[in-house]
């Protein structure tokens, strides 16, 4: 039996279009992926970016909550340093009483971007210990007393909801992290696939579930890989260039919205082709992609994949989703 497969959204920005016209896309591609089958639509943090609408995360997941009814709708997740635990206990909840049992929160360590804007954003610690601490607090304001663990302030509105938690990362650091703390454990590796297989195997050996956090009972692996899915491989193969050059632009410095397909050849020539960053990808025409990711869950026993597809038009998007649906569910 397949496992399931979910969505990564950053609400990407093509060149000559706005971050509305971005959002409304990204609402019309959760309403097909809520009718395709796909099992959750996650949503990243990202800041100081031309190219990505996906800063404010709450308010993305319950636009698209609001829009589907059946996919599970979550966060991909909250850099938590970020913010503060108290605040995302009650925007979480808020969106649990909203939406109902569909809310995922996803909570990550990097600040999903710069240092200088990461710096304007700081409202907690980055540290482990202070991570781990921060969750323990936020289960508690999602439990029946709404009352965190290390404090007596109460949130109302998370009380009850029991919003589930994931750690996200890409280093044997968040691995053991996510083990330590019995949680589930999303892996970057769409775009950070050095320490994938170590990481998997800290997050297995370092599973508990003796933890006051530990929310499973045996560990659960969701491994992030990018997809590009096309009538043929050829074409399939051009249009995975708008994220080749986005990637480029990321190395060099540039800062421009999603750019056009353009021939591989021509990428490579630029130095842009087979970037390291995206070697986790299954890219092709379906029976090409399905076994691609046939081959990636065999590799890490992932119980789970949770696809990232870029495309300069969104209608590329949506068809990638359709073909992936169409041989995999």
């Amino acid at each position: 039996m397949s496992v399931p497969l979910s969505i990564l959204d950053l609400v990407s920005i093509s060149d000559g279009s706005t971050a509305r016209d971005a959002i409304a896309s990204s609402v019309r591609s959760a309403q097909l992926a809520d009718r395709l089958g796909y099992r959750r639509l996650w949503f990243a943090e990202h800041h100081n970016t031309v190219n990505l609408a996906a800063s404010a995360t709450s308010l993305l997941i319950s636009h698209a909550a609001a829009a589907t009814e059946r996919i599970r709708v979550g966060s991909g997740g909250v850099m938590l340093p970020n913010h503060a635990p108290l605040m995302v206990a009650e925007q979480y909840g808020t969106l649990a009483n909203m939406h109902g049992d569909r809310i995922d929160l996803g909570l990550g360590r990097a600040p999903g971007t710069d240092q200088l804007t990461a710096q304007a954003l700081a409202r907690s610690s980055a540290e482990p210990q202070a991570f781990a601490q921060n969750i323990y607090d936020l289960q508690g304001w999602f439990g029946d007393q709404g009352r965190a663990y290390s404090t007596p302030i109460i949130s109302a509105v998370s009380a009850h909801t029991h919003v589930p938690i994931w750690v996200l990362g890409s280093t044997v650091n968040g691995a053991a992290i996510a083990g330590q703390l019995g949680l589930p454990f999303s892996v970057a590796s769409h775009f950070a696939p050095d320490q994938l297989d170590q990481a998997i195997t800290v997050y297995r050996e370092s599973f508990t579930t003796e933890a006051p956090t530990a929310q499973i009972d045996e560990p659960y692996i969701m491994a992030g890989i990018n997809v590009m899915v096309a009538p043929t491989d050829d074409e399939a193969a051009r249009e995975f260039t708008t994220v080749g050059q986005m990637f480029l632009d990321l190395r060099t410095g540039g800062r421009r919205k999603l750019q056009p397909p353009i021939d591989p050849d021509a990428l490579a020539a630029r130095g842009g082709g087979n970037n390291p960053m995206l070697q986790i990808s299954a890219v092709g025409s379906p029976a090409t992609v399905k076994q691609q990711l046939e081959g990636f869950v065999e590799r890490t026993g992932a119980d789970e994949l949770i696809t990232a597809t870029y495309a300069f038009d969104p209608q590329v998007r949506d068809r990638s989703l359709e073909l992936l649906a169409d041989v995999w569910f």
